[in-house]
C-alpha cells in the first residue's frame, strides 16, 4: 500500500525517501495505538489514512510558494488534533519549522509522543485555545503560514487564525466542499482581520473521499489587537 502514498505525493511534486516512508509508517502506528485510548480519528486503516489524512495534508503544498516550505520557514497548524496537516508537512519538508496548536490536553500528549518518536527538530506542540495563544507575544503575527483543517466555518476560522500570521504571510483553510457561500458570509470578517482571499484552489488526489478545496488568504494588514475575541 506504500505505493499509493508515494504516487499520491508525487502528484504534488514530492518525492518521498525510504526514511520519510518509515516516518509515515511510525506516525500511523502511533495513531492506531493512541486511538484505542482516545478518539483521535475515526479513520485509522492505513489505506484510508493515506488518502484522507496524509495526502489531504500534503495538498496544502499546492497553495504554497517554495519559500514557504524551505529555509527555516514557519508554519502553524491550528486545531491540529491528530497532527494534521502539520506532521505530514514536517516529515516531507524537514527544514520547515512547524508548531502544532491543540486545545485538548490528551491530544496534545499524543502529539508530544509523535514529536519525540519522529525526532524531527523544529516540530513543537503548544497546548491551549487559539483565542488565548494568539495574544502571546511569541506567537502573535509570528508565522509565515497558518493552516487549519476542518476546524470551523470560515467567518469564525479567519478570526482564530489571522492573529498568528505575519503581514505578507498566508492563511489557509482546508475545506471539504465548495466554499463560495462561506467566503461570502465571511467577507467582512476576512477584511477586518487584515486578510484577503487571493485564491480558492480545488485539490484532487486518490482517496480524497470527495471534493476538497483550499481557501488561500494573504495577510495584508496587522490584525486589530482586540482579535481574536476571547472564548465565550
Amino acid at each position: 500500500m506504500d505505493e499509493r502514498l508515494v504516487e499520491g505525493a508525487a502528484k504534488f511534486g514530492i518525492k518521498l525517501s525510504e526514511i520519510q516512508m518509515g516516518q509515515f509508517r511510525l506516525y500511523h502506528e502511533r495513531m492506531v495505538e493512541w486511538n484505542e485510548m482516545m478518539n483521535l480519528t475515526r479513520i485509522i486503516e492505513w489505506e484510508h489514512v493515506v488518502g484522507r489524512h496524509f495526502l489531504d495534508s500534503l495538498s496544502v503544498v499546492d497553495a504554497l510558494p517554495p519559500e514557504a516550505l524551505y529555509s527555516n520557514a514557519t508554519l502553524l497548524d491550528v486545531g491540529s488534533g491528530a497532527g494534521l496537516p502539520g506532521v505530514p508537512l514536517k516529515i516531507v519538508f524537514p527544514d520547515l519549522n512547524v508548531t502544532l496548536l491543540e486545545v485538548t490536553q490528551k491530544k496534545a500528549l499524543f502529539l508530544e509522543q509523535v514529536v519525540a518518536d519522529l525526532g524531527l527538530p523544529g516540530l513543537d506542540v503548544r497546548t491551549g485555545r487559539a483565542e488565548d495563544l494568539a495574544r502571546d507575544p511569541d506567537l502573535r503575527e509570528a508565522f509565515d503560514t497558518v493552516v487549519a483543517r476542518a476546524v470551523a466555518k470560515l467567518n469564525v476560522l479567519v478570526e482564530l487564525l489571522a492573529g498568528f500570521c505575519r503581514v505578507g504571510g498566508l492563511v489557509i483553510a482546508q475545506k471539504s466542499s465548495a466554499p463560495d457561500d462561506e467566503i461570502r458570509i465571511a467577507s467582512k470578517a476576512i477584511k477586518t482581520m487584515g486578510t484577503e482571499v487571493v485564491e480558492v484552489r480545488d485539490v484532487d488526489f486518490a482517496g480524497s473521499g470527495g471534493p476538497r478545496s483550499l481557501v488561500v488568504m494573504r495577510k495584508s494588514h496587522p490584525t486589530p489587537k482586540e482579535y481574536p475575541r476571547r472564548a465565550g
